[in-house]
């Protein structure tokens, strides 16, 4: 018997006039829109995810569209999902007003319940998740709203083994809006975690960044079989475990592509196939603090990217006050 070949997944941009049309195609893992204004909540489609945050070259739609044909649904905990018997979509949106504003709390109770459906549905293995929340900076010490959300994600968590931390991002929205947004990919296979030589585990960070570290890896790298791409985790201007360069946006940008370059050299270590540098294959997401930058970065960019890698930048708060830009996406 010929073993199946595996389902893969096709990551990239078009543009928001083909939405629907992108809906309609069975193959469609994920359609998301970026936007001021976007409000979260339940969709006709749950695998149209808007998310709150301003393009600032342009709107632009991400879509991950697989080779196998999409189911999906809701649960009745309103946990929303699409999968195509490799790999899930899971997303969940909660109102921060049901746990009386306390981002801790929303962030336990979406961790658990992300965490129960995962066996429910058969794709125990997270690989990568986002998380968007406004205010991510608001707060003094440790009732930092970001210092809080670390904390309930990790009491979400349980016991969760560092070892099999996922990828991720938590990005700050400047919108006003409490809700917190996750959206996640997991599969049936585990991946494998990376780290970053040029930095501290973030699960290891010191107590002087809040009460509970960071629970994430620098990215993963899918199990050995599988057609995804390396899944990069936001990525700032921070070496060991400092952020370097405060107020200075373009040496961030630069110690970014270095931390990246350091990344991508770790995971070949693992996988020799994969490409030391990004390329037409690749995609980013840039997370910029301030927009009056935007052409500053625009014009920095091409020091440390082609023209045919595909990248967005969007207007957002990083997670720590003195980091001004962060970037994640996926490599191949």
């Amino acid at each position: 018997m010929v073993a199946a070949a595996p389902t893969t997944l096709q990551i990239g941009f078009a543009p928001p006039q083909q939405r629907q049309a992108l809906l309609d195609d069975p193959h469609t893992l994920a359609v998301i829109g970026f936007a001021a204004g976007a409000r979260p909540g339940p969709q006709d489609d749950p695998r149209w995810l808007q998310v709150g945050l301003q393009p600032l070259d342009g709107p632009v739609l991400e879509v991950w569209r697989s080779s196998a044909p999409v189911q999906h649904g809701v649960d009745a905990d309103g946990l929303a999902w699409a999968c195509d018997g490799t790999h899930q979509l899971g997303v969940l949106q909660v109102d921060e007003a049901d746990f009386d504003g306390d981002i801790a709390l929303a962030a336990t109770h979406a961790y658990r319940l992300m965490q129960d459906s995962l066996g429910r549905h058969g794709y125990p293995h997270l690989l990568r998740i986002w998380n968007y929340l406004d205010g991510i900076v608001d707060g003094d010490g440790d009732q930092e709203r970001y210092r809080q959300f670390c904390l309930g994600r990790a009491q979400g968590w349980g016991s969760l083994d560092n070892a099999r931390l996922p990828a991720a991002t938590a990005i700050g929205r400047i919108d006003g809006v409490r809700v917190l947004q996750l959206y996640w990919l997991a599969a049936r296979e585990p991946g494998q975690p990376v780290e970053n030589p040029r930095q501290v585990s973030a699960y290891n960070y010191p107590r002087q960044y809040g009460p509970q570290p960071p629970s994430f890896a620098r990215a993963m790298l899918p199990a050995p079989n599988s057609a995804l791409p390396l899944m990069l985790s936001g990525t700032a201007s921070v070496v060991g475990h400092q952020s370097l360069h405060a107020g200075q946006t373009l040496r961030q940008l630069q110690e970014t592509f270095a931390n990246f370059d350091a990344l991508i050299d770790s995971a070949r270590r693992q996988q020799a196939r994969l490409p030391a540098r990004f390329n037409d294959s690749s995609l980013l997401k840039v997370y910029l603090e301030n927009a009056s930058e935007l052409d500053l970065i625009q014009q920095a960019l091409p020091q440390y990217l082609p023209d045919a890698v595909p990248r967005m930048v969007l207007h957002a708060r990083v997670c720590r006050p003195d980091l001004h830009v962060e970037i994640d996406g996926w490599h191949r």
